[in-house]
């Protein structure tokens, strides 16, 4: 769930060539699409044995690729061959689920739920019901646990299927063709995506899709042939088998998969992703738990302000109004079971659950073209601490009202969406002809948004699209050719489409190189381009409160140099729309090599060739120098990695040695560090005090669950002999805390206020971060005073307002505001410690500030001769 705050209530050019193609495909099949949808018509049901199709859990993606995006992280993704060979097959498409091994501390199981190792029975069952249903593996957890996609429609010939898919293809990309189709008015299935499970520990949303998969698969009243006639259903059955089995809310990397969508990092949103881009629903819901009463969104402001927010709050709300009656009418009271009204946090609340960050699945899928994307809380409690402590009647009384209260909000939504199936559709199409045509956004009024009660300026939320993006390409134009090739892979890998120039050119004032990259914003996604891109807002003084992160921009915190175009033409640009970023790897031929740390594709391979005892130097400039008899590791590492080892005649000051680190830090640090190859061992109070072996380490890395004062004094004396003769990175109040216990670096945290977060502007000017990128991350900011001797200034916030995107107000007696932190050092060091107010490995977002990280290992590791 995201927990409910209680507040007072409120008073591109379209492509010609593919257009015409599409058209013509459409119009030669529209004999095959007037056909009635009946099971007589379906081609003879093919049931396949698992894993005897393609295998839709791997990519055909490059080693250098693969390292660009998650560095060492497993990758899941569908492919797109695999998505383009699966639009030419029929339904059902079935196969036979091999079974898990049973395990009997599934948490779901006291709970009355189905625990994982029965889903893949359970969904053999459903499969052999008839022809309504059919299973896929969309891909495998960060645990390795197959995801399952269920797709429930009436059978479909191959020729259906593939006219299916030219629609869904002109409605994307050819959209003012598409609003005019008389085919797709007629016969276009309207795609529904019910995600359920991605909070491992909310899990009912998984027993309820089961339960109407199974009804829908049997039924035989008009009503439901209507729908799967003009419908396709996809359930995700659950999207994180890791929490689920485990009843813990994150996956087994210990992330959560609702705050990932910007980055995805993880396997399982990587899936979600490419169901979003190849099913292209139009309507979703993302089932969770537990506030009650059910909240069913739309949200109270901030709106996300680069989606067609006029035509997502007029289905969003409809499709609300139609959920809230179907819960409270299933008859659960206050008095009689504890189960509170339904509520609707746009009507009933004045802030606090907003819509702003891309980071949740529903307001992801508003960037793929869903209308209607709703966050629907289930209402009784029954993890956590209610898990441990309720008798187990009555967690299964909660969990079957839970299975009741979602199933009912999908009832609805299959209800409204079948009521609604044409406009629907048709507002999908608006959202990418406004897209594509560069259209004006449409702001939000009881004018527009005609039958939505309340609407004032608090809920105007739009932005002005640039012309263009460009990311340079050239020595002097781009600060990392590597960083570049990986968000132009990940800008590829979201749907957003990326040319190449075959020529120089000039825009916007620019001169651009051949080679460089340009995000032309007339194109469908421009919403999803401009929402990874752009630099964000401001938003503290619109509201009071955040639910999460305010300020997110890769086109600042993922180390490459991108620059925005508001005005001038593309018509003269020579380009070309290329499906993967060129290969930048590269190894001189001769001489001695040089490695930049300016990227964690840079701190990755120098790690791997330490590991494999490749002789390495420290440059004075914090480069690494490669002696040209490595010339052949060297040439793995550029491939794997894509980074450039060029000649160079500075010489190495500093011998490197692999580097091993002692890591007390969140989830997603710990993921960051094992990206960049660092040979980590988490540690903890409670380690230290079981008696770690410190000798396994060279160097300390702390900003989460170690606290001096929690340590027994043989633990203390171990740590502080460590710490004589090594060094401790530290991040926040954690790390100042323990500099301050043992005494390494004189300085005074100064903490800001604990709910800001955003995109800062900073200055460096010491060694660790002489390489960085000039804007960084904040999540409770910190920054330091009085420094002592021996002290340097490595970072220091931006003089005035740092803050470029986010929300960071001060507190009620004026401190810990941006103001406040304005000048201040942000990142300090000495010979034993480095300590950073920033955040600097925040959930993969700033991925161009994590060398920052490396360099202070490295550093620290060094020191004393280490």
């Amino acid at each position: 769930m995201r927990t409910a705050r209680t507040v007072p209530a409120r008073s591109v050019p379209a492509r010609t060539a593919l257009i015409a193609a599409l058209t013509l495909a459409l119009t030669s099949a529209s004999s095959l699409l007037l056909t009635p949808h009946t099971a007589a018509g379906a081609e003879p049901k093919a049931v396949t044995r698992e894993g005897a199709g393609p295998d839709r859990g791997s990519a055909a993606r490059s080693p250098a690729s693969t390292a660009r995006g998650a560095l060492t992280a497993p990758v899941t993704d569908l492919s797109d061959a695999d998505a383009d060979a699966d639009a030419t097959r029929g339904y059902p498409r079935q196969q036979v689920l091999s079974p898990d091994p049973e395990n009997p501390a599934d948490k779901s199981i006291k709970l009355g739920l189905i625990p994982y190792h029965a889903i893949a029975p359970k969904l053999n069952a459903l499969q052999a019901l008839g022809d309504r249903v059919s299973v896929e593996v969309a891909g495998r957890s960060a645990g390795g646990h197959r995801l399952y996609l269920v797709t429930v429609t009436a059978p479909e010939t191959a020729p259906r299927a593939r006219a299916q898919e030219r629609m869904r293809e002109l409605i994307e990309n050819a959209p003012a063709t598409a609003a005019e189709s008389p085919e797709i008015k007629a016969d276009y299935k309207t795609p529904v995506f019910v995600d359920n499970n991605i909070h491992g520990n909310e899990w009912e949303g998984t027993d309820a899709s089961l339960k109407l998969i199974e009804q829908l698969a049997t039924a035989n009243d008009a009503r439901t042939a209507d729908l799967l006639a003009h419908t396709r259903l996809y359930f995700n059955i659950t999207a994180n088998p890791d929490g689920r089995i485990a009843g813990t809310r994150a996956n087994a990397n210990g992330f959560d998969l609702n705050r990932d969508f910007v980055t995805a990092s993880q396997p399982e949103v990587r899936a979600m992703r490419r169901i979003g881009i190849d099913k292209q629903p139009a309507v979703m819901l993302d089932l969770h738990g537990y506030v009650n009463g059910t909240l069913i969104e739309p949200t109270t402001p901030p709106h996300g302000e680069n989606y067609e927010y006029d035509l997502f709050l007029k289905n969003t709300y409809a499709n609300a109004l139609g959920m809230e009656a179907a819960v409270n009418g299933l008859g659960h009271t206050p008095a009689k079971d504890g189960v509170q009204p339904a509520q609707i946090p746009f009507r009933d609340q004045q802030e606090g659950w907003d819509d702003w960050p891309p980071i949740f699945t529903p307001q992801y899928a508003a960037f793929h073209g869903a209308v209607a994307a709703h966050t629907v809380e289930i209402p009784m409690t029954v993890n956590n601490s209610a898990y441990d402590k309720l008798p187990v009647d009555e967690l299964r009384r909660r969990s079957a009202i839970n299975v009741d209260v979602a199933g009912a909000a999908i009832r609805a939504t299959l209800d409204y969406v079948q009521t609604h199936r044409a406009s629907v559709v048709a507002d999908q199409i608006e959202v990418f002809r406004r897209g594509a045509t560069g259209a004006a956004q449409v702001p939000v009024s009881e004018e527009t948004v005609p039958g939505v009660p309340g609407i004032g300026p608090e809920d105007v939320y739009t932005t002005t699209f640039p012309r263009a993006y460009v990311i340079p390409a050239g020595t002097g134009a781009q600060r990392s050719a590597t960083a570049a090739a990986r968000l132009v892979d990940h800008l590829i890998a979201n749907d957003v489409r990326v040319s190449r120039a075959t020529t120089a050119f000039r825009l916007g004032g620019r001169t651009y190189a051949q080679g460089s990259y340009v995000v032309d914003m007339h194109q469908p996604k421009r919403g999803l381009a401009n929402v990874l891109l752009a630099d964000g807002r401001d938003i503290s003084d619109r509201v009071s409160v955040m639910y999460d992160i305010s300020g997110w921009s890769l086109g600042r915190l993922w180390g490459a140099t991108v620059r925005p175009v508001t005005g001038g033409t593309l018509s003269g640009v020579s380009l070309r729309q290329v499906t993967a970023a060129a290969h930048v790897g590269y190894v001189a031929p001769r001489g001695t090599l040089r490695l930049r740390l300016d990227d964690p594709s840079g701190i990755a391979a120098l790690n791997s060739l330490l590991r494999q005892g490749v002789s390495v130097r420290q440059a004075a400039d914090g480069s690494a120098i490669v002696p040209g008899s490595a010339r052949a590791l060297a040439e793995e590492a550029a491939r794997t990695y894509d980074v450039a080892f060029d000649a160079t005649t500075l010489p190495g000051t500093v011998p490197l040695h692999r580097v091993r680190v002692a890591a007390a830090v969140t989830p997603g640090e710990l993921f960051a560090l094992r990206e960049m190859n660092f040979e980590v061992t988490p540690v903890s109070t409670d380690v230290l005090n079981a008696g770690f072996d410190w000798s396994a380490a060279d160097v300390l890395f702390v900003s989460a669950g170690l606290g001096y004062d929690g340590l027994i004094p043989a633990a203390r004396t171990a740590l502080d002999a460590f710490l004589a003769g090594h060094g401790l990175v530290g991040r926040g109040t954690t790390g100042a805390a323990l500099n301050a216990a043992a005494g390494l670096l004189a300085v005074k945290p100064v903490e800001g206020n604990g709910a800001a977060n955003g995109v800062v502007r900073v200055v460096n000017s010491g060694p660790v971060t002489a390489s960085a990128p000039d804007h960084g991350f904040v999540y409770a900011p910190v920054w330091f005073t009085d420094l002592g001797p021996g002290v340097r200034v490595e970072q220091s916030y931006a003089a005035g307002n740092p803050l470029v995107s986010g929300h960071w107000r001060p507190l009620k007696d004026g401190s810990g505001g941006p103001a406040a932190a304005g000048g201040q050092a942000s990142v300090v060091s000495g010979p034993h410690a480095v300590l950073f107010g920033t955040e600097p490995l925040f959930r993969d977002h700033p991925k161009g500030d994590f060398p920052q990280v490396g360099q202070a290992l490295i550093a620290m590791a060094h020191a004393h001769g280490g």
